[in-house]
């Protein structure tokens, strides 16, 4: 069953605290990308390494243990290391896991990018003139 996405998503990341931003879904983009400022590595009490950011640029700090350090290549071809966790996005009630990278997106249009490795995994379409409101089921 595939399901049909607009291009701009009402999404939400409850382990986040982030609820009802609109997401922008690039299909020319390989990954997705989740707004966060002061990304830093920490060592927590217990002695692991966790990620510690501010979602959206909004406290509290975040804590996340089991993130990843990968290459991005820009649309501008520039390469950047980032670091990337699990989590979870909740679109029109669904929950979704997603591996998502952490960048400052202030100086872009909307704070959360879905790329097609999401929605590969997931099944969806994107039909460019529609939004959540005119999503349906494909067969």
């Amino acid at each position: 069953m595939q399901r049909l996405i607009g291009a701009f998503e009402k999404v939400s990341f409850p382990d986040l605290g982030i609820f009802d931003v609109v997401a922008k879904v690039d299909t020319g983009a390989l990954s997705g990308a989740f707004h966060a400022t002061q990304i830093k590595e920490v060592k927590l009490p217990t002695g692991e390494t966790a990620i510690s950011f501010l979602p959206f640029g909004k406290k509290p700090q975040m804590e996340v243990v089991g993130f990843q350090k990968k290459l991005f290549k820009s649309s501008n071809g520039a390469t950047q290391e980032r670091y990337v966790i699990p989590t979870i996005v909740v679109i029109e009630s669904v929950h979704y896991p997603i591996k998502i990278s952490l960048f400052d997106r202030s100086d872009m249009m909307k704070g959360v990018l879905l790329g097609r490795n999401f929605l590969r995994q997931h099944g969806f379409l994107v039909d460019a003139n529609g939004g959540s409101q005119y999503r349906y089921e494909v067969k």
